[in-house]
């Protein structure tokens, strides 16, 4: 996406590398612990940089970070909208997850070779159920500790679409083509309730706790794709919110 910014944001084009850290976010825990175990690439879905730098100094968490990284020679690549959005990626991933058949984008933004591309994804429902049903549902899909749901516990839903990250944007598009539902994150209070006014249900399962699957993914996918010798280090789950 134009306002993105994935790709190689710290470090040497030629560097080789042997070991792969993969992480969501280049958090300071995790920044620490890929200088611990010797990384040399820490590769993130999110981007360390998102915004452009004035300075790279320790006066914040981004240059601190930044700084920390290259001192130790590690270099930071950030696979973000590119991988939410390519087949077979993120939005396949997520879709395939809740089992939803007859599966089409989203958002298209794009086509390559014959094939649309872009944010999220619509299907049906194996069968019809409740919302709250679909709720534990995506619960034990992704291994989350709790969901927010707009709508009718009670009420069936069966026309449902994913879209993995802050998903306030895909409310539209998702009304528009008649989901009963839409499985997202970031949701907040008006965007919740205004999806319900429109007759659709919304259930948040937060921004990491959709978007966690990357690492899994990457981890099963370098291994198949580089050298053996490649060690692939994975971060440890790392749910950033609770309820008490």
């Amino acid at each position: 996406m134009d306002w993105d910014n994935p790709g190689l944001l710290a470090g040497r084009q030629d560097k080789e590398v042997s070991r792969i850290y993969l992480a969501l976010d280049a958090t300071d825990w995790v920044v620490e612990d890929a200088i611990r175990q010797g990384a040399e690439l820490l590769l993130t879905h999110h981007p360390l940089i998102f915004k452009p730098l004035k300075r790279i100094n320790d006066g914040d968490f981004i240059g601190r970070r930044l700084l920390s990284l290259v001192e130790h020679g590690i270099a930071c690549y950030a696979m973000h909208t590119n991988f939410d959005s390519a087949p077979n990626c993120m939005a396949d991933l997520a879709a395939d997850r809740l089992g939803l058949r007859d599966q089409a984008v989203l958002e298209v933004s794009g086509e390559k070779d014959g094939i649309p591309y872009g944010i999220g994804r619509t299907g049906a429902l194996a069968e019809a159920m409740t919302l709250g049903e679909l709720a534990g549902q995506v619960k034990k899909a992704f291994g989350l500790p709790f969901v927010t749901v707009y709508g009718d516990l009670e009420g069936r839903v069966r026309r449902c679409a994913i879209s993995p990250g802050s998903g306030g944007s895909m409310i539209a598009p998702a009304v528009r083509q008649g989901m009963e539902v839409l499985v997202t994150g970031d949701i907040g209070h008006h965007e919740g309730i205004d999806s319900v006014a429109s007759r659709m249900a919304v259930i948040d399962a937060g921004h990491y706790g959709l978007e966690h699957i990357f690492m899994d993914f990457m981890e099963s996918y370098l291994k198949k794709t580089l050298d053996p010798e490649v060690a692939i280090i994975k971060a440890p789950p790392a749910f950033p919110a609770a309820v008490l």
